[in-house]
């Protein structure tokens, strides 16, 4: 089984895509990491010097043209599922899991790490609160396609794969 996770940054893709995959014995994917494989840079430092529309080619080329292990766990950049048809492709191609958390937890979990992530680099805290609240209602249509939505705060392994079993 592939599953893809989904969610807007700081929602603990890859952290619970590494708990995840030892769990299930499965290989992790990082698409992000990979992403910088291949450009040869930080996804910061890409931003900066193409802009984002030549990274969100480059990702969704990534994402469609990778080789995907018959049983591995996915885990995709925040703004992933938004772009071209990345989110069907997805749904067509593995199990899609939308880990959901609101505004203002999110803004929590990205206060400390605020410059490593070039989208959201010189906001306050109330400025980073409006913001993702922003892009979370702009990303919701495209995240609510996931084939599982779940509550991000305290999601473990367990939980995703309890989520899961019917599909296991």
């Amino acid at each position: 089984m592939r599953i893809f996770l989904i969610g807007f940054m700081g929602c603990g893709k890859s952290t619970l895509g590494r708990k995840l995959a030892t769990k299930l014995g499965y290989e992790l994917i990082d698409l992000d990491h990979h992403l910088e494989k291949i450009a040869g840079s930080s996804i910061t430092a890409y931003f900066a010097e193409h802009g984002e529309d030549s990274f969100r080619r480059l990702e969704s080329e990534t994402l469609k043209t990778m080789h995907y292990p018959d049983n591995c766990v996915i885990s995709t950049g925040g703004g992933t599922p938004c772009f071209y048809d990345n989110m069907s492709w997805m749904n067509e191609n593995g199990t899609t899991v939308y880990i959901q958390m609101n505004a203002f937890s999110l803004a929590k979990r990205l206060e400390n790490g605020i410059t490593k992530r070039p989208l959201l680099s010189g906001l306050s805290e109330e400025e980073l609160i409006r913001f993702i609240a922003g892009k979370l209602e702009e990303r919701n249509p495209y995240y609510q396609q996931a084939a599982h939505v779940l509550n991000g705060i305290s999601l473990t392994a367990d939980l995703v794969i309890a989520a899961l079993e019917p599909e296991c």
